[in-house]
């Protein structure tokens, strides 16, 4: 297996992973609380998930990995009052145009995706031993858990709890003890969605007690930790945080993850994606103006911790890159599947590498890029191999070169350009091109270099750009 090294923000330290139990790996990502459309930054976060799980399937680990759905919370309730919707035909809504986004994106199925109304006996066992052990307290409305309890609050986000109190406030509808006391099961409301919790009262749980749940039963039942935990880099304060100080207390042996992951923010041209700034655009949206796999190219090119900046020329520059790659595959793929194998081709060890440099997707691509094997069965093989780690499935529509237009008048252009040197009998515009290029050929032959080049300048100047290869000569209209 490669020696893999992810940052971990637990530690604030870049550090070789080692899995818990041998050759398994157990990851839990926080996922979607469809209580409104998904964006980008949404499947930056997920696509990279998707990624390193591929990675770590061909080091050969036997992955579990784990999504959740925050299928209940306080915006989803609210819609539904102002609306007269069923808060539940929100979320569902929601949460059916999201799966189909990340279908387009290619990515994978997690293992388990627990929605969070289908634990509430886990979630209710949890904040029972947690106000048992004197971690949390019930009040008017609701049940909170006591930060002050935990003297580790506070370590993954690396905040000073003095100064967290010093800036928080209780809203007029809580009696919480302190400020940085936060719900881990919230009273019913008349005409909220409530589950019966005795002897406390009818409620509903917090987000946080939910993801400590969901996470403890499918992943770590024995509470000795599990791999991975992942989310976006918003999600450390107070979400994952919260998480830590609920699970912990209550494990025979912590830390909750062994490695916290987390990804960066995404800027959409120059700005954080906001209706009111007018940037915001729902991703399925934003799938039928752009091809996904150009999108899923345009995430590789920044590291996943860094917050990338996505823009009309990032997409541009990510389609351009995708053409490359389908030029390639169609140049592996016309090979003669019997013709005799050959050495390795040695691209996937490259990616690899890069990969397991803290998920140096942009290395990787570069590797992807200036690899220029000879066209043999292997090769293919390898090419393939090496897209589908970065998530890249070429389709039948790979095979298919793309129709390009040429010019109305280019058969006049090249008669002109040309009269006195080849001679044209009434050939179409791609039939005269035809000729020009296999007249250019035999002056290579030749070795006529000057003559080659005085050809390829001619075709420049009827809109026509050559590229030499040796596979041949391929053309595109300029521009």
């Amino acid at each position: 297996m490669g020696d893999l090294k992810l940052y971990n923000t637990r530690t604030r330290a870049l550090e070789r992973f080692v899995p818990l139990r041998d050759d398994e790996v157990r990851i839990y990502v926080c996922g979607l609380t469809p209580s409104a459309q998904a964006h980008l930054g949404h499947a930056r976060s997920f696509l990279f998930f998707d990624l390193l799980r591929r990675l770590l399937s061909h080091l050969g680990y036997r992955v579990t990995y784990v999504q959740n759905v925050t299928d209940i919370d306080d915006r989803s309730i609210n819609r539904a009052r102002e609306t007269g919707e069923d808060w539940y035909a929100i979320v569902s809504g929601y949460y059916a145009d999201f799966k189909a986004s990340m279908r387009r994106l290619g990515v994978m199925e997690p293992d388990a995706e627990p929605y969070a109304t289908k634990y509430i006996p886990e979630i209710q066992a949890m904040i029972r031993a947690l106000v048992e052990r004197g971690f949390a307290y019930a009040v008017d409305d609701g049940i909170y858990y006591r930060v002050s309890s935990f003297p580790r609050y506070g370590k993954l986000s690396n905040r000073n709890i003095d100064e967290l109190q010093a800036g928080a406030r209780i809203e007029v509808d809580e009696h919480k003890q302190d400020p940085l006391d936060f719900a881990l099961w919230k009273f019913a409301k008349p005409g909220e969605p409530k589950w019966a919790f005795d002897p406390y009262g009818d409620g509903r749980p917090g987000w946080h007690i939910e993801c400590s749940a969901m996470s403890h039963a499918l992943l770590d039942p024995e509470g000795r930790g599990f791999d991975i935990h992942g989310g976006g880099a918003d999600l450390i304060f107070p979400h994952h945080e919260n998480e830590i100080a609920q699970s912990e207390p209550l494990m025979a042996h912590p830390p909750m993850a062994n490695v916290w992951l987390h990804g960066g923010l995404l800027n959409f041209d120059g700005r954080k994606m906001s209706k009111s700034l007018g940037n915001f655009e729902p991703l399925a949206d934003l799938l039928e103006r752009h091809d996904p796999q150009a999108i899923r190219l345009t995430f590789l090119t920044t590291g996943y911790s860094k917050v990338m900046n996505f823009t009309d020329e990032s997409i541009a520059s990510a389609n351009a890159t995708l053409e490359r790659l389908k030029r390639t595959y169609r140049r592996l793929a016309a090979v003669d599947a019997r013709e005799p194998q050959r050495e390795a081709c040695m691209l996937l060890p490259k990616i690899e590498a890069a990969l397991c440099e803290d998920m140096n997707t942009s290395v990787a691509l570069a590797e992807l890029l200036q690899w220029s094997p000879e066209a043999t069965p292997e090769a293919r093989s390898e090419f393939e191999r090496a897209l589908w780690l970065l998530g890249i499935e070429p389709g039948a529509a790979w095979l298919e070169a793309p129709q390009v237009m040429l010019p109305a008048d280019l058969a006049e252009r090249l008669r002109a350009e040309f009269s006195g040197e080849i001679a044209f009998d009434g050939e179409s515009a791609e039939e005269a091109l035809q000729r020009v290029i296999a007249h250019r050929a035999e002056a290579r032959a030749r070795k006529d270099w000057a003559a080659s080049d005085r050809l390829r300048d001619a075709l420049a100047r009827c809109g026509i750009t050559i590229k030499d290869s040796k596979d041949g000569t391929q053309w595109t209209v300029a521009g």
